[in-house]
C-alpha cells in the first residue's frame, strides 16, 4: 500500500497534540512485523487501553476430518445456512496454519458490538450484498465484486444494507499485500500490473465517536473469541496517517492479461501472502494464435493446493458449476479440463467467467462444515 491520511495529526509525529480543551490526544503506533514493517499513527480522543475482559473465550478452533483420502473435491458454497449474526455466520471449510477459508452468509448488521481478529488478516471477497465497512480508520463503502483487505488487529462493524449476504472470506496468518512483481522499488505498482492505485478505493469518511460507556467488542486471538468492554467508543479517532488501513478493490476492476497461447495461473494474481496467493479470473479474450487451444492443459499441482470459488458465468474448463461452488485440487495428483471441454473451447472467441483463486503452499484439510456440503462424486467427473 502507500501513503494516505484521513482527519486531523500533528505536524510531527510522536510530539504533543491537544484537544480543544487543552487536554493531549493518545497517540498510537499500528504496526506489522514488529517495528519493522509496514505502520500507521492514529489519534485517539480516549486512551485505547481501557478495555476490560468480561467473560471466557469461546474456541471457534475448526473441527478437522482427517479421511486420509487424496481426492479432487468439490463442495456446494450456497448450502451452508445463513445466520443472523456475522461472528456466528463464519464456517471455516478448509485450512491449514496459515490459511482459512471461511464461508460466511450474514444477515444482520454488526450494530452492538466490534469485532478485532488479532489472529489473521482478512480479505472478505463479497459475492452477494452491499453495505458499508466500518473501522477506527474510517468507513469503507462495498458492493458485490469487492475485495475488502482488512490488517490484522483492525476493529471493525459490517453494516449490511440487506439480509441476503455471501462472503468468501480468507485469513491469513501473514500480510496480504501486493504482488512484488507488480511494483517498482519504490512500491508503486507498474504499467504492466493489471490494476493500478485508481482503482483501490481507501476509507473516505471518518466518523470520531467522543463516547464513554460499555462497548462490547470481540477479539479472535489463537483460534478463541475473547469477550471484552471497551470503556469509551473504539472508533474515536480523530486523525491518522501511514500504510496500514483497510481498503476495497473490485474483482470488476482487475484488468485481464491475455497472449496468443494459453496464460497460466499467476496472470490472474491479485494478492500475495507467504502462505498462499489470491488470483482473480474475470471476464476477457481468449487465446489469438490460429492454432490456439483456449481450455488450460492438464497440471500436476505438486507444491500447492489449488481453490476455486465460482462467482459467475460460465467455465470453459469444467461442468456443472454453479454460484458458490468450491473446488478443491490437493498437490499430489493432476487435474485438467472436464472430457470434452477441449474441443469446445477451440475456436471460442471470449470467456465470461467470474472466480476467485486460492492457491496455498501447504496442504489444506477439510471441517466438518466441508463434509457436510461436498459433492461426494465429484472426484469421478473426468470418466469418461
Amino acid at each position: 500500500m502507500h501513503y494516505y491520511h484521513l482527519g486531523e495529526i500533528p505536524p510531527k509525529r510522536h510530539t504533543q497534540f491537544r484537544k480543544p480543551d487543552g487536554t493531549l490526544y493518545h497517540e498510537q503506533l499500528f504496526s506489522t512485523e514488529g517495528f519493522s514493517d509496514l505502520h500507521s499513527l492514529l489519534y485517539h480522543v480516549n486512551p485505547p487501553t481501557q478495555i476490560v475482559q468480561v467473560g471466557d473465550p469461546v474456541s471457534v478452533q475448526p473441527k478437522l476430518v482427517h479421511d486420509k483420502q487424496l481426492r479432487h473435491r468439490s463442495l456446494k458454497g450456497f448450502q451452508i445456512t445463513p445466520e443472523d449474526d456475522y461472528l456466528e455466520s463464519r464456517k471455516p471449510v478448509l485450512v491449514n496454519n496459515e490459511c482459512k477459508i471461511v464461508l460466511s452468509a450474514p444477515r444482520k448488521s454488526m450494530t452492538d458490538y466490534f469485532f478485532k481478529n488479532a489472529d489473521a488478516d482478512e480479505v472478505i471477497f463479497v459475492h452477494e450484498g452491499v453495505g458499508t465497512l466500518k473501522t477506527m480508520y474510517g468507513n469503507l463503502a462495498y458492493k458485490e465484486g469487492d475485495y475488502l483487505v482488512i490488517p490484522r488487529g483492525t476493529i471493525y462493524q459490517m453494516h449490511f444494507a440487506q439480509e441476503n449476504n455471501r462472503l468468501l472470506i480468507v485469513e491469513s496468518t501473514s500480510p496480504v499485500i501486493t504482488p512484488n512483481r507488480y511494483r517498482n522499488k519504490f512500491g508503486q505498482l507498474m504499467e504492466h500490473a493489471p490494476f493500478c492505485e485508481r482503482d483501490i478505493r481507501k476509507p473516505d469518511k471518518l466518523e470520531t465517536h467522543d463516547e464513554k460507556g460499555d462497548f462490547q467488542f470481540f477479539i479472535k486471538k489463537q483460534d478463541n473469541i475473547y469477550p471484552y468492554q471497551y470503556l469509551s467508543h473504539p472508533f474515536d479517532v480523530v486523525g491518522w496517517d501511514g500504510y496500514v488501513y483497510p481498503y476495497a478493490f473490485s474483482i470488476h476492476d482487475f484488468e485481464p492479461i491475455t497472449g496468443r497461447v494459453h496464460q497460466p495461473p499467476p496472470v490472474h494474481q491479485t494478492f500475495a501472502t507467504k502462505g498462499f496467493v489470491i488470483c482473480s479470473f474475470v471476464p476477457r479474450l481468449f487465446d489469438y494464435h490460429p492454432l490456439a487451444i483456449p481450455a488450460p492443459y492438464n497440471h500436476s499441482n505438486i507444491d500447492s493446493d489449488e481453490v476455486l470459488y465460482y462467482v459467475d458465468g460460465d467455465f470453459m474448463s469444467r461442468k456443472h458449476v454453479e454460484k458458490g461452488m468450491i473446488t478443491l485440487h490437493p498437490g499430489g495428483i493432476p487435474h485438467g479440463p472436464h472430457p470434452g471441454t477441449v474441443e469446445k473451447s477451440i475456436g471460442v472467441k471470449a470467456t465470461h467467467e467470474l472466480a476467485v483463486m486460492v492457491d496455498t503452499f501447504r496442504p489444506l484439510l477439510m471441517t466438518e462444515y466441508a463434509v457436510n456440503i461436498e459433492d461426494q462424486d465429484y472426484y469421478k467427473s473426468w470418466l469418461e
